[in-house]
């Protein structure tokens, strides 16, 4: 834990007692703060322990502050009560990286914010730089809330994943690396429109104290990183994966240039992990991240070949007779989808859950590499009609029939001599069916360990 002492002997509210929310309520008590916590669920918030606040009632005029959970509402689509009445006070509202900030510990922090690839990147560079020694904590919107993770002075790292939502609640945002890998349109309902939404990514670099890496694959990308090279208050470092580029980091087939000179030393054909061009950028962000904090070739390379990858982001369960199972649930939208869908030739795709603007048709261009699509889920109809005629597909309904009836196909596509893949990438939230994009991805391991188990 990182004692928070920015308040001491000040009351802070807390609302939102999720994880990040609850550890930023045992941080704050833990600097000496007094702390007030409220969640709109009443069970939620009688059992942890600390002094509630009721938003409607409260004197607001003797709080210092309110840290707010990323995942309540701040502005779109209406701000919640609380940042209302908070602002009606003139009372600041921030999150659990402005406390952090706040605490001046003296690490460096590298902040990675991107439509898609966050987490697996935030996860590469922390073990980039942990497997050449240097003392690293990785947390944020991955793993551990940044409260949680053990302080570090001069010389430790901090690799934080930031949402938008994150962002939008850290008003002192100074990354020593700061990276952006992509803009997609995702949470408009959040922030009002695709400008509202591009406008809080970009603020990752407001502040940038060193580096900003940023991805030039997308005219969002380009644009702000030709704002930025004009400002002249930071070092750009563009990364691509579609180009090679004289200034900054291109991965083209797999292969490194560095400012427009190919490195050997760094060949992501011995990273198993980081499959498919959407993990080159992200390898690309790590190796200019990685860089600008005084790393050599040799451990670039080291740190990315042994990397494992991340839980449910083209996890490779199991290989059985002859199909490979690949678990990509945390692709939520199209754009997630995509990068697995140009991974592999012959895939038996599982796809479908809660839709979201825009469907599966911008992946038109890819149903080539699929044999077959097995639709589960609240968008198996919307699916259905825009595979129609294009792609050979089924409604299962849900995951247990898509995954035995993918089997069976890829089984015989195999016998037939083909290499196929049964790839869950579902395009789709997993609200309809599943707790979380993690719940889906365990029903669709232990429906693969038993696959495997019957065939052992």
């Amino acid at each position: 834990m990182i004692p928070i002492t920015a308040f001491r002997g000040r009351e802070v509210a807390v609302v939102g007692l999720a994880r990040s929310g609850l550890a930023a309520a045992r941080a704050l008590e833990a600097g000496g703060a007094k702390v007030a916590a409220w969640d709109d669920s009443a069970a939620r918030r009688n059992s942890v322990g600390l002094a509630p606040i009721d938003p409607m009632t409260a004197d607001w005029q003797r709080l210092a502050a309110v840290v707010l959970s990323p995942g309540i509402p701040l502005t779109h689509p209406a701000p919640h009560p609380v940042v209302q009445r908070a602002a009606a006070a003139h009372v600041e509202v921030i999150g659990d990286i402005e406390l952090l900030l706040r605490e001046a510990l003296g690490a460096a922090l590298v902040g990675v914010t991107g439509t898609n690839g966050k987490s697996t990147t935030t996860a590469l560079i922390g073990h980039v730089l942990a497997a050449a020694g240097r003392r690293v904590q990785v947390g944020g919107n991955i793993g551990a809330p940044v409260l949680d993770l053990d302080p570090l002075d001069a010389g430790g790292i901090y690799v934080v994943e930031l949402s938008s939502f994150q962002i939008d609640l850290t008003p002192s945002l100074a990354c020593d690396v700061a990276i952006l890998l992509n803009i997609t349109p995702d949470h408009l309902d959040r922030h009002g429109d695709m400008a509202g939404y591009v406008a809080v990514k970009r603020r990752i670099f407001d502040r940038v104290k060193g580096t900003a890496v940023i991805g030039v694959d997308d005219d969002w990308g380009r644009k702000i990183a030709a704002e930025l090279d004009a400002a002249g208050r930071s070092r750009v470092v563009p990364i691509s994966v579609e180009r090679p580029l004289d200034r900054g980091i291109s991965i083209l087939d797999g292969k490194v240039a560095i400012d427009g000179r190919p490195v050997a030393a760094i060949d992501l054909k011995q990273a198993p992990a980081l499959i498919g061009r959407h993990n080159h950028q992200n390898a690309a962000a790590a190796i200019a991240a990685a860089l600008a904090l005084g790393l050599d070739e040799a451990a670039i390379a080291h740190g990315l070949a042994t990397f494992p990858g991340l839980a449910h982001r083209l996890e490779r369960i199991a290989t059985v007779n002859g199909v490979d199972y690949i678990n990509d649930s945390k692709a939520t939208n199209a754009d997630a989808a995509a990068k697995a869908l140009a991974a592999f030739d012959r895939i038996f795709w599982i796809a479908g859950g809660k839709p979201k603007a825009g469907g599966i048709e911008p992946l038109a261009d890819l149903f080539p590499h699929v044999a077959h699509a097995f639709l589960i889920g609240e968008a198996a109809a919307e699916f259905t009609a825009t595979l129609q005629g294009r792609v050979e597909h089924e409604v299962s309904g849900s995951l247990d029939r898509a995954v035995a009836a993918a089997r069976v196909a890829a089984e015989q596509a195999a016998r037939a001599g083909a290499k196929p893949v049964v790839l869950l990438s579902p395009a789709c939230a997993s609200y309809d069916q599943f707790a979380d994009f993690e719940a889906r991805g365990e029903a669709f391991r232990a429906l693969v360990h038993r696959i495997a188990g019957r065939a052992a």
